[in-house]
């Protein structure tokens, strides 16, 4: 008799088409690894194991694994209304859903515009910014500026403003002019990285800078997260945004603050903006707002970006089937409720010290050369050297991280990412229900395994 674990890898092997994954080992017969249930802050896989979820999923699970309150909330919508569409109709449950989104968001983000996922969200903010700029009489307004290295999502033109080469060049040619600027790495600063101050203002102004050298009169937005994800976790410099904001309000171009990862806690804010005092016009989220428990993205935008597409017979010719989803809608709703009743947010805030400082004893390694991030969002970045901050070249990547990391922290009882867009890292990002217990996990295990890493190089 066939025992259901195998059939289930065997219908993996032959049928599953994983995302951003390789294939040729499960081809040669390597076990898929099957996660079935998961409780809190952890999962467990098909044997019985556990794991403490140090990437909340993908960014995702704020709430913690297991949450009973939104399973139920998701079935009690599905059987009053499954699903209608918000085209030229609206649902309850979208619509309380936008309010409650409007009433949390910083300044006049009023306007909410649904989708399923973050890329979708991104590339829903591009179109509405060259069709915006169309309507007031700028139709030349039509280019976007991002950072190097960050990733904004894999739909064509959310590929576009994304400044990873080796994501977009499969797929190339892609939509054109998107622009690239430096990021907000301190620890790689070109200049300034003993003054994290004018390293901000260097940074910015040099986003102005591409902005005159392209023509403001062709750049339509400018796409940052908060706290930049890939690369592993750059947060701004003291100022930078406020820098940014005055920069984009000089050339009529609009700031896009990119928080599909940022927001719904992850910095301990409801939004990212929030966190670092800056209003943007746009705000692109998904990922915690239903803790991943039903998709849902979209965007909230500021009313003086909705007023022209509220005349006449203007309309955003633009939406998705799934976008404001009924079931969707319910669970993100009991998940801000949970939010509250909670105070997740202020958990957070109460704990990011605490995990900073249990990441941050890992310095003492060798191959440790920075931690850095914010809220319940970290990056460590690995090298060679700790004194040149020399990295590891593309093989050396190659092994440390595919060859021996990935498999090493899993096996270990630890998931999260190790990466190497940009240099090598590995990112932790845990549901905001863990607290020290979950930190001192992590730091006991990921020492563990950095050393044994450390003595095979």
């Amino acid at each position: 008799m066939t025992h259901p674990s195998e059939s289930l890898q065997s219908a993996a092997r032959d049928h599953l088409w994983m995302h951003f994954a390789r294939h040729a080992p499960v081809a040669a017969g390597a076990e898929v690894p099957m996660i079935v249930r998961g409780e809190g802050a952890y999962v467990f896989d098909d044997k019985g194991r556990r794991y403490l979820d140090g990437l909340a999923g993908l960014f995702t699970v704020q709430a913690g694994h297991g949450r009973e309150e939104l399973a139920q909330a998701a079935a009690k919508q599905a059987a009053e209304l499954a699903f209608f569409p918000i085209w030229s109709y609206g649902h309850p449950k979208a619509v309380e859903l936008a309010a409650r989104l409007a009433d949390l968001a910083p300044g006049d983000l009023n306007r909410v515009f649904f989708t399923t996922g973050g890329g979708e969200a991104v590339e829903s903010a591009w179109k509405l910014a060259k069709h915006y700029f169309k309507l007031v009489g700028k139709p030349t307004k039509h280019k976007v500026i991002s950072r190097a290295v960050a990733y904004h999502g894999t739909p064509h033109g959310a590929l576009s403003i994304t400044g990873l080469p080796g994501l977009k060049a499969p797929y190339e040619p892609l939509v054109p002019s998107g622009f690239r600027v430096p990021n907000t790495n301190l620890y790689r600063a070109p200049e300034h990285g003993d003054d994290p101050e004018a390293f901000g203002r260097w940074a910015a102004d040099r986003i102005e800078e591409a902005i005159e050298f392209e023509g403001a009169d062709t750049v339509a937005a400018v796409f940052l997260e908060p706290v930049q994800n890939a690369g592993g976790c750059f947060p701004p410099p003291p100022g930078y945004f406020q820098r940014v904001r005055e920069i984009c309000d000089k050339h009529d171009v609009l700031l896009v603050s990119d928080e599909v990862i940022c927001a719904f806690g992850r910095l301990g804010t409801m939004f990212g903006a929030q966190k670092f005092d800056y209003q943007p016009d746009i705000i692109t989220f998904a990922k915690g707002l239903t803790s991943g428990y039903s998709p849902l993205g979209g965007m909230l935008v500021t009313d003086r970006l909705f007023e022209p597409f509220a005349q006449g017979t203007n309309m955003f010719a633009h939406g998705y089937t799934f976008g404001g989803h009924p079931v969707s809608s319910a669970v993100a709703l009991a998940n801000l409720d949970l939010f509250e009743r909670e105070d997740l947010l202020g958990h957070v805030s109460r704990n990011e010290a605490a995990f900073r400082a249990t990441l941050e004893k890992l310095l003492d390694l060798p191959i440790v050369g920075d931690v850095r991030g914010d809220g319940y969002f970290y990056g460590i970045e690995l090298v060679k050297d700790k004194a040149t901050k020399e990295t590891f070249d593309g093989d050396e990547a190659e092994r440390l991280l595919r060859g021996f990391l990935d498999k090493a922290l899993f096996e270990n009882g630890l998931y999260c990412r190790a990466d190497d867009r940009g240099d090598p890292v590995v990112q932790l990002a845990p549901p905001l229900v863990s607290d020290r217990t979950q930190f001192d996990e992590m730091e006991q295990i990921l020492r563990t395994v950095l050393t044994e890493a450390w003595a095979k190089l």
